[in-house]
Formats: C-alpha cells, sequence, structure tokens
C-alpha cells in the first residue's frame, strides 16, 4: 500500500478531486501565489531597469 501525495500547502493527503491539493482552498492558495509572482521559475537572463530613466 502506497501513501497518498502530500497537499504543497498545507501537507495533508491531496484529494483525488482537487489533486495535487487537498481541498480547494490550498488549490485557490497556490493559484494566488502565481498570480502574486510568489513563485519564479530560474533564468539565465539579466534583469533590465524598465523605469525609463537613465
Amino acid at each position: 500500500m502506497t501513501t497518498p501525495p502530500l497537499c504543497p500547502i498545507c501537507h495533508k493527503p491531496a484529494t483525488r478531486e482537487h489533486k495535487p491539493f487537498c481541498s480547494r482552498r490550498c488549490r485557490e492558495v497556490d493559484l494566488g501565489r502565481w498570480f502574486g509572482e510568489d513563485y519564479r521559475l530560474p533564468t539565465a537572463e539579466i534583469p533590465t531597469d524598465d523605469s525609463g530613466s537613465e
């Protein structure tokens, strides 16, 4: 018997309906983190200053 995967937000067992999360709440917390740019993908690009002032 294998253990079910854990929710990445609260670490409770994930449910089939909300996989990989345990609930709608955790799913929406994760989506909010993406929208808030809390998660970032690594890149080799050098940040640029887009403010227009030099």
